[in-house]
């Protein structure tokens, strides 16, 4: 059996998505254009909520400037290195560069979990506590809510990233997988245990499930508050500014609660490498749309915004 020393030397190779060499160049395009529309998409949030002032003074868009910048470091920590594989003949990736990307993939993939429940709070509060709002949400309180959101997440990520860094390999050191994902990883130890397929699991239902219970009862007094207003237009009006966020909601909980609350027995490595698709690549993109397009005071200061420049032009 390999030492821990032997371990933490190791290299390992990312199986990808094998295919042939045009099918590899198709994805390094598709996979770039998705990679550069996202941070373009999440960059044009952020400058629009920093430029435009009526904006940057309302907690909601705190919280979104902080979520598209996450969004930015989310995909950044798993597309590069896919790229780069696609053009390269030999996927490697060092054993300390796998366990980095693990720690980051979780601590972004965490703090997003709980930017969203403090998202729908910020929702639960505006439409439920109208009135007091403004004296409850202060700049103060949303800021330390979303440090609160990065502490969190990137505390949480330790507790997969130190067991990831005790596991030892004996055998073929080939991750099916295009990034370095705890699952992955834990499927080709030679010394994983049922102890550790627990605590992945006891640990992911916690983690996830706390705060989808968290975003959960926000949006049952959020609906219960709406089904009580008079006017079918004030109910529409009031679920509106909620749209955006629980489609976010909605279709992020449903990838990682698919990949993560089973038991590591159950894992398909091949379906999970389509699902992670989604939730690692795919969502990032849609999130900054998603938020967008159905938002008119975005829509407003991107329009002020260009219209400054031109006259500046």
């Amino acid at each position: 059996m390999n030492t821990g020393n032997e371990s933490q030397m190791a290299e390992f190779i990312l199986l990808g998505i094998p295919s042939s060499k045009e099918l590899q160049l198709l994805l390094f395009v598709v996979l770039l254009g998705f990679y550069l529309l996202t941070i373009s998409a999440n960059l044009l949030i952020i400058g629009t909520i920093t430029l435009e002032f009526n904006l940057r003074k309302i907690p909601m868009y705190i919280f979104l400037c902080h979520f598209s910048f996450l969004e930015i470091w989310y995909i950044t920590s798993t597309v590069p290195k896919m790229l780069v594989d696609f053009i390269v003949d030999n996927n490697i990736i060092s054993y300390k560069g796998c366990i980095t990307q693990i720690y980051f993939f979780f601590a972004l993939g965490f703090s997003e979990l709980f930017f969203l429940s403090m998202m729908g709070y910020d929702r639960y509060l505006a439409i439920c506590n109208p009135l007091r709002y403004n004296s409850i949400m202060t700049r103060k309180l949303c800021n330390q809510m979303a440090m609160f959101s990065w502490i969190c997440g990137f505390s949480s990520s330790f507790l997969l990233t130190i067991p990831s860094s005790r596991l030892l390999f004996c055998g073929p050191r080939v991750i099916n997988h295009f990034f370095c994902d705890f699952v992955a990883l834990l499927s080709i130890s030679c010394n994983k245990t049922f102890g550790t397929d627990v605590i992945l699991y006891a640990f992911a239902w916690i983690i996830i499930l706390y705060s989808f219970l968290f975003t959960t009862l926000s949006y049952v007094h959020i609906i219960k508050t709406i089904s009580r207003l008079p006017s079918l237009l004030s109910r529409r009006k009031a679920f509106s500014t909620c749209v955006s966020h629980l489609t976010v909601v909605l279709t992020y909980y449903s990838t990682i609660v698919f990949i993560h609350i089973r038991p590591t027995t159950q894992y398909t490595l091949h379906m999970d490498k389509f699902v992670s698709v989604s939730y690692a690549i795919v969502i990032p993109l849609l999130n900054p749309i998603v938020y967008t397009l159905r938002n008119r005071e975005v829509h407003d200061a991107l329009r002020k915004i260009i219209t400054r420049g031109c006259i500046l032009i």
